[in-house]
């Protein structure tokens, strides 16, 4: 495992070093979650995401972000409290330039690493998975001098209760608003 990792990490230094440009920054913004799966009657919930990221310019048109981000998620169970999951994600975008240095199609895998969680008064002893895998896609606007806003909305693909025969799959939608170096 070591190995794969130290040969991950030469691989990413050895793009930075050929790379067009190297940006580094901060994001942060609103989450619109919820859940889909077993809890039928949820509903969306508003909470927040941030924290920050590496842009690799590869080519003028494309370029590879990888980002580390607070995220909490969950939803509202009618009659019940928040379902809440806070995360340490981390998405890598395949960030393609539909219009050259000011708007970009993104997408690409996240991976979610619990922090905390929280079910409320939901009867039964729901335990949490600690890794969430989801799938990301959006758009980004640079505004100017370095600010930028996007959208995105991530599809989890594994379940994120532990539960057994129970299914429970993130779905959130970001607003971001941020700050490149």
């Amino acid at each position: 495992m070591k190995k794969v990792i130290l040969l991950t990490m030469f691989l990413i230094l050895g793009s930075v070093s050929h790379a067009q440009g190297v940006h580094f920054g901060i994001k942060g913004g609103a989450n619109f979650a919820n859940v889909d799966g077993d809890l039928s009657n949820s509903k969306s919930i508003t909470s927040f995401h941030g924290g920050i990221f590496v842009e690799l310019n590869l080519t003028p048109n494309f370029s590879i972000q990888p980002e580390a981000l607070y995220s909490s998620q969950g939803a509202k169970v009618e009659g019940f409290d928040d379902v809440n999951f806070n995360y340490v994600n981390i998405p890598v975008m395949a960030r393609f330039y539909v219009l050259p240095k000011v708007l970009s199609i993104d997408a690409g895998p996240q991976f979610g690493f619990l922090v905390d969680d929280d079910y409320g008064n939901i009867p039964g002893d729901y335990k949490s998975k600690s890794f969430d895998f989801a799938i990301g896609a959006g758009a980004t606007v640079n505004i100017a001098a370095g600010f930028f806003a996007s959208a995105r909305y991530n599809v989890g693909l594994t379940d994120a209760s532990d539960e057994p025969g129970t299914e429970i799959k993130n779905m959130t939608a970001q607003l971001s608003l941020g700050y490149k170096f």
